[in-house]
């Protein structure tokens, strides 16, 4: 008989009763059984663990040295069986999320990643910043689980891609331009007043959502903007307007970060453009923390789309 970890418990239970047939109503055995296979276990080990007493047992020396390490392999199988049903329920694992430049200043998208962090506390997250691009890459590659990306548009190849929110845009104009200066931050701006600017635009080939509601937008107001400098970062358009270089558009979320030299103001008009935010993760993902994630991400633009 090879000593199995039910044997191992029958063992334990013994021990700590102090009694077998007490052991016996705890394991839901009856208790001729139970004392066969105790008395089973010492021939397979070839030692005496138990001394019989008239009301009951006592650990020999070698009984209490298999009961110390009984009870720590039996703990070390409890928690790798509760850890599997964790990793199983997508409470434990590993995530590893992509964000665009422009994701930590839309509310949601840090917010939900602390709920994730709350509810999923035993997931390790780690957190890459990457371009459209290269969020589609690195998850195709299987090198990102799960990303938020700043456009609505058809799944790339062995992706789902699940819209949340959207915002809009609105223009981010030099501190000292004209339109920027008189009116109070709420003041609207139409569109079609900054046909002759240079519109900083964003690097097409990365990430064209941006670029093209851009041009779109510029478009319905009248006019084909003048394109200034190309750029694939956020941060980077708005140093470039502080530096009074042109102007650019930008998601609404983006007015949370106060920039020495740049003025927001919203738009106005026919051309309203907006910028979109989804969530993208392979198709038929295996990973439980994925799903879990994904369905959290969606119920609670959800409820912000409600609220």
């Amino acid at each position: 008989m090879a000593v199995e970890l039910r044997h191992l418990r029958y063992f334990v239970a013994v021990a700590q009763e102090g009694h077998v047939t007490r052991a016996a109503e705890r394991l839901g055995l009856q208790q001729p059984p139970l004392s066969q296979q105790i008395k089973a276990l010492e021939r397979e080990i070839g030692v005496q663990l138990f001394r019989r007493k008239a009301r009951g047992v006592d650990l020999t020396e070698a009984g209490r040295t298999l009961l110390a390490d009984a009870l720590a392999v039996l703990a070390r199988v409890d928690d790798a069986v509760e850890g599997t049903r964790r990793t199983a329920a997508g409470k434990q694992g590993r995530l590893r999320i992509g964000m665009p430049p422009s994701g930590p200043f839309h509310p949601f998208v840090p917010r939900m990643i602390r709920r994730f962090r709350e509810e999923c506390p035993l997931v390790a997250l780690s957190i890459q910043e990457c371009l459209r691009a290269e969020l589609v890459e690195g998850l195709q590659a299987g090198t990102l689980d799960v990303a938020f990306i700043r456009a609505s548009i058809a799944p790339p190849e062995g992706l789902e891609l699940h819209p949340l929110l959207e915002e809009p845009l609105v223009v981010a104009l030099p501190s000292t331009h004209a339109l920027a200066r008189p009116g109070p931050r709420s003041a609207a701006v139409s569109l079609d007043r900054l046909a002759t600017e240079p519109f900083i635009v964003y690097a097409r080939r990365q990430g064209p959502a941006l670029y093209d509601v851009t041009l779109a937008a510029c478009a319905q107001a009248g006019f084909s903007p003048v394109l200034g400098q190309e750029t694939d970062r956020i941060i980077s358009a708005l140093s470039l307007v502080a530096s009074g270089l042109g102007v650019t558009l930008v998601p609404a979320s983006m007015q949370s970060m106060t920039m020495d030299g740049v003025a927001f103001r919203p738009l106005r008009g026919p051309a309203q453009p907006k910028a979109f935010l989804s969530i993208a993760a392979r198709r038929n993902a295996p990973s439980a923390a994925v799903r879990q994630f994904v369905a959290m991400v969606r119920r609670g633009a959800r409820e912000e789309a409600a609220s």
